[in-house]
């Protein structure tokens, strides 16, 4: 059984939270607590592997409950949150929070799909073990040239905001190609998460958008609920099916982007669930490109990195913290 904490102020969302998670029958819900200072002063005492966290709360909000809590214990924060507080939302993540879910998600017309993928979410956040097996160790990086590169790929979910964040705080302004990002979101989300992002980045981070053409020094994020395609013409916004239950989905992305770019290209597959990316990652070798996977040490989640990295097209593991650095020295002439 998870123990869980539930903090809101909201009686009703309470109620709400803890009916979701007691349908499944893995969640004990151990407490609820209605403002941040309760729920710090009742996770000391509850010690609960995992926390729905609210943002807007009397007292003290979620942003900072969240930031005191992962001071004094290392246990799975989850924020439920609106699309009002989306920016502060993403902003608990860099405080120590794993994900968030829309409030307005928790209705009676939850699909079970969602239903059985916020579970599956939350049932891997609190796990105390990852699977890992041998092909997910890390492995030492493959000589790699230097080469005109124009375009970087990234692939994220789970744990991406935070990942991305670091990232992009350690590539400076002079960047000389765009990157291109699906960072699997919250319908509704991409906005608050664009101009949060924006605010960590010397790079402009900014919304694709259909026919606009990838230039130096900007950011693109795929917007939710289409999926993103580069050709020569720029950006194309595809409203085909989901792939592999993904829209916007990282392996259409890099299959037009190794299309278009050939061995001018460098893929990224960070934390996240699932195999996104994977496929993807496949194209992008064939065609020539760079492939990089994070390591599990520092994936939150080591699914999508792990897929992509058991399809042997992954030409180095590396830790978050060397990606930037990496990426810069394989650019030619950076």
């Amino acid at each position: 059984m998870i123990r869980t904490l539930i903090v809101d102020d909201s009686p009703l969302v309470r109620s709400i939270i803890r009916d979701f998670l007691e349908s499944d029958g893995s969640f004990e819900i151990v407490g609820e607590a209605e403002n941040g200072q309760d729920g710090i002063n009742k996770a000391k005492e509850l010690k609960p592997s995992l926390i729905t966290m609210d943002i807007e709360m009397p007292i003290m909000n979620g942003l900072d409950a969240t930031e005191e809590i992962m001071k004094i214990m290392s246990t799975a924060i989850v924020v439920i949150t609106t699309l009002d507080t989306a920016k502060m939302a993403y902003e608990a993540t860099v405080k120590g929070a794993c994900d968030f879910f829309a409030k307005d998600t928790f209705t009676s017309q939850m699909t079970d799909q969602k239903r059985d993928e916020i579970f599956n979410t939350l049932k891997q956040l609190t796990s105390a073990k990852k699977a890992v097996s041998a092909s997910g160790k890390p492995q030492e990086k493959t000589a790699v040239d230097q080469r005109e590169v124009k375009a970087v790929i990234i692939a994220s979910s789970t744990g991406g905001p935070m990942a991305l964040c670091k990232l992009l705080t350690d590539i400076s302004k002079d960047f000389p190609v765009p990157i291109i990002i699906v960072q699997h979101n919250t319908a509704g989300f991409d906005k608050g998460f664009t101009q949060w992002l924006d605010g960590y980045s010397q790079l402009d981070v900014l919304l694709a958008a259909e026919g606009s053409v990838p230039a130096a020094g900007n950011v693109y994020i795929a917007p939710t609920d289409k999926h993103l395609l580069i050709t020569a013409s720029g950006f194309v916004l595809d409203d085909s099916e989901p792939i592999n239950n993904q829209k916007p989905a990282a392996d259409l992305l890099f299959k037009s982007a190794a299309e278009y770019y050939g061995n001018s290209l460098i893929s990224a597959v960070l934390t996240g669930m699932g195999n996104d990316g994977a496929d993807g990652t496949r194209y992008v070798k064939e065609a020539g490109g760079i492939t990089i996977a994070q390591d599990e040490a520092s994936s939150m989640i080591f699914g999508m990195p792990q897929s992509a990295i058991e399809t042997g097209c992954i030409d180095m593991v590396l830790p978050l913290d060397d990606i930037a650095n990496q990426v810069k020295k394989l650019i030619k002439g950076n």
